[in-house]
Formats: structure tokens, sequence, C-alpha cells
């Protein structure tokens, strides 16, 4: 029996009308590549030959009786691709901006909970009609960042006339259970969840005093509750709105050779410039930071067998209060290494415990009340964005044949944080995708044009830097001579 974890099945109870926990991908391709000319009908079957019989597509939910236990995973006996893989086309002159005005529209919308949790929609005519792109939806129930990336990953090829890599071979549903047997194994939970709590409040005690004693040292990561308000940090609304750029990643890790930084400080100091520049347009940036949640994969140091999701996350400041973009990446530099420290210090399986007490019922209930009372324009804001960097492939694939040209991940927003922020590299690019409310940011494009403007600064500002003071010391000699 395939039960869901508490982590898995909280991304469910979060879920409402104006919430969704999808996640979407929005796959450009290239059918110049493939060895048979495109049609819809050929792909729709390619995709079926591949997904068919693979728990991860063709599994669907199942309740318990009374919503006492997290659902299970069952299979669709009545799995059919043309429910899953739908076809499109963009309007004339079918460019970006109608594009990310179709896409937008189809984030939105809600996915079918009877079904299996995820759906293609191929949307021809884009680019002059020369391109095609996948806009794919998966619901963060069954997938997080990581294992996402690798599933889209498996559907795709390193040649164009190769056959796609395998998917999760050996892996099989879970056992259908019946509604007694379901029942008796939610009442035995619900008995032996006491014992549950009683042996993870011990380290979880610890780990709170291991981040009073950092935060008294200065080297705790940037604690919740403490990020500034702005417009996009209030109650959402179901509509969306969809902006993509392409960023040269050799730009970034030349930037990163220089300063002695990670990509990631990288990634983040560009979306705190690119923050900045948003909000000082609009005469709304504040005097601090602003906070970002970052999903952090626990993949390898996680000691669960089960679930889809195996995350956990940290805080980080952006540095939008910082207008040279050096000293932005020198405190980012420190911050995240003190960050890191501290998320290693928590077990990996943290969240993942926790998230086991998650109630169907009372979960579901305090989330739409919490949306309906608009509570989070009412207590201090907990973060202001969240922001994922996933690594991607670092040479060229090929999606049924045709080459992938873009490849961009787009995450949830949530209740007083309606801008998502996720990165992702391919084949020598970094591929940004946002995603907001669109009540609270009406225009995505005037946050996604200052990525590219940002490492131009940067990239610059290194190649002024002395020969003999690396970048990070000449910012620091600055910031310490004001």
């Amino acid at each position: 029996m395939d039960r869901l974890s508490g982590l898995d099945a909280s991304f469910l109870y979060l879920e409402t009308p104006a919430q969704l926990m999808h996640v979407c991908g929005v796959i450009v391709l290239d059918p110049a590549t493939m060895p048979a000319p495109y049609s819809f009908a050929s792909m729709q079957a390619a995709i079926n030959q591949q997904v068919k019989g693979v728990p991860a597509f063709t599994r669907k939910l199942r309740r318990v009786p009374l919503g006492l236990d997290h659902p299970i995973w069952v299979r669709d006996k009545q799995f059919d691709i043309e429910r899953h893989v739908h076809r499109l086309a963009l309007p004339s002159p079918g460019g970006y901006a109608e594009l990310t005005a179709l896409t937008s529209h189809l984030a939105a919308l809600p996915l079918d909970r009877s079904r299996p949790l995820w759906e293609m929609w191929v949307i021809e005519g884009y680019d002059d009609g020369d391109k095609v792109v996948v806009f794919t939806k998966m619901h963060h129930a069954t997938v997080d960042g990581v294992s996402g990336s690798n599933l889209i990953s498996h559907l795709c090829a390193l040649e164009a006339d190769a056959p796609p890599m395998a998917l999760m071979a050996g892996e099989k549903h879970g056992r259908e259970a019946g509604a007694r047997e379901l029942l008796g194994r939610a009442v035995l939970t619900n008995l032996t969840r006491p014992v549950h709590a009683a042996r993870i409040l011990a380290p979880t005690a610890k780990g709170v005093t291991r981040t009073i004693g950092r935060a008294r040292a200065g080297t705790a990561m940037a604690a919740p509750l403490t990020a500034p308000r702005t417009s996009f940090n209030g109650t959402i609304t179901g509509r969306r709105t969809i902006g993509v750029v392409d960023l040269d990643l050799e730009a970034v890790r030349q930037v990163k050779g220089a300063t002695g930084t990670t990509v990631n400080d990288v990634v983040l100091t560009l979306a705190g410039g690119a923050l900045r520049g948003y909000l000082e347009e609009r005469d709304e940036l504040p005097d601090s930071s602003l906070l970002a949640s970052v999903p952090v994969s626990v993949r390898e140091q996680s000691k669960r067998d089960g679930g889809a999701n195996k995350v956990s996350t940290l805080f980080a400041r952006l540095g939008t209060d910082v207008e040279d973009p050096l000293e932005r990446l020198q405190e980012m530099a420190q911050s995240n290494q003190h960050a890191k420290e501290h998320h290693n210090a928590i077990s990996a399986d943290a969240l993942q415990d926790w998230a086991e007490f998650a109630a169907p019922r009372t979960f579901g209930l305090a989330v739409r009340a919490y949306a309906g009372l608009r509570l989070a324009e009412k207590h201090p804001v907990v973060h202001n964005l969240v922001i994922s960097n996933v690594p991607g492939p670092p040479f060229p694939l090929f999606f049924m044949g045709a080459q992938i040209i873009g490849l961009y991940p787009l995450g949830p927003v949530f209740h007083g944080a309606g801008v998502n922020i996720t990165v992702m590299s391919n084949d020598g690019r970094l591929h940004v995708g946002v995603i907001a409310c669109r009540e609270s940011m009406p225009d995505v494009e005037s946050l996604v044009k200052h990525f590219p403007l940002e490492l131009e600064r940067l990239s610059r500002a290194v190649a002024a830097s002395s020969e003999d003071v690396t970048p990070l010391e000449k910012a620091r000699a600055k910031k310490q001579g004001r």
C-alpha cells in the first residue's frame, strides 16, 4: 500500500481555488531536429508509450474513510492519455506575449483530483510557427523540484533519434487496500502519534537550542516573520501571470570563479538586484532587505524511504537594501554560509517528521479560514517570496526527438508570498521562470527584465575590480569605509 507521506499530503491540504499547489514548466522545443516531421498525434502517442505503466504518471488518489489519515496512491485503471496530453495553438502573431498569456491562464486551472495529478499542453505556432511548447503541470503532492526535474528528464533522450531514458525501472503500483484495512490503519496511526511525537521532540528541542545559540553568535540563518511588507505580500487570488528569461551560465560561472562564491550565491544576488530594481521603479523599495524562503533538497541525507517530497527550507536575505552588486554578493556569500551550516545542523527529516501530524480535515479548514480572514495581511510577513535553484543537465536534451531550447520551471505561490522565482540550468543557460498572483504583481515582465541587467552590472563590477584585490575584498573594504 502506497500511503502519501505527511509532507506530500500537506500540499493537498494547502490547496484552495486561490492557492494552487501544482508546479509547472514551460518547455520550448525545436521540432526541426525530430527524425520524422512533427505531428501532435505522434507526440501524444510517444508520450503515452513512455508513461503507461509508470506509477508516477498513472496513479491517482484514494481517500481514507472519514479523512482519518493521509490518502493512498492507487493505479488508475481507466488511465487515458487523452485526458492528460492536450493540444492548443497560439493566436497570431504567436510570440512571447501570446505564449505567456496562454500559459498564465493554464497555470490558474486546478488539476482534476479524480485522475493522475499531471497534465501536458502541447502548444503549436510559437515563434513564427517554428517552435512547439510543452506546458507541464504536476501536483506538488507527487513531485518536488528535483524529482520533478528528473521525471521530465526521463522523458528525454541525449540524441534526437535515441529512445528516451528509462523511467524508474522496476517501480510498481502500491497495493489497493479495502475500506476496512484503510480505516484500521488510520486508527492505529492516530493511536501511535503520541509515541511518534515523543520520538522527534528531543531532537527538535536540541535544534531549537542550537538555533538560539547561533542567533546569539550571529551565525544563524535569517529568521522568518522579519520580512518587510511589499505589494506582493498579501492574500492571493487564483489568477496567475508568468514571465521567463535566459541568462548565460558561463557569465555566472565567471563571476563565481572571480569572487570565490557559488552559483547559488550569484543567483540569489541577481534575484535581489532584480527585485530591488522592480520595487524602486514602483517607489516601494523597503529600507530592510527582502527575505526569501529557499527550498533545499535533502534527498541524499534523508533516512525516509517513502514520499515524493524530500525537502527542507532555509531563509535568506536578498540584499535588496544594498545598491552595489558586489557588496550584495559579499553579504550573500557570508549569510549563505551561515545559513547552510545552520541548516545542516538540523535533521534532514525534521520537516517530513512534523508534517505527519497534518490532520486532513483540520488542516484544510485552517487554510481556508486563513485565506477567508485575510490573515496574511494582518500578521508580520513570514517571507516575501520563494526562490528555487534546481540543477539541470549540462548537455542538450531532446523531448520526443525535438531539442529543448528552453526549460523554465514555475513553482506555486502562497498567501502572504505572491511571487515564486525558480531557476534551472540547462546546456549552458540559466532558465529563469517567474510566476505571480496577477493581483499581487500585474506586470511580471517589469521584474523579469531586470535579471539580465543585473548580471551585466555584476559582470562589469567584477571586470572593473583591481587585479591585486579580489572583488569581494574590495566590496568588503567599501562597506567598512562607510
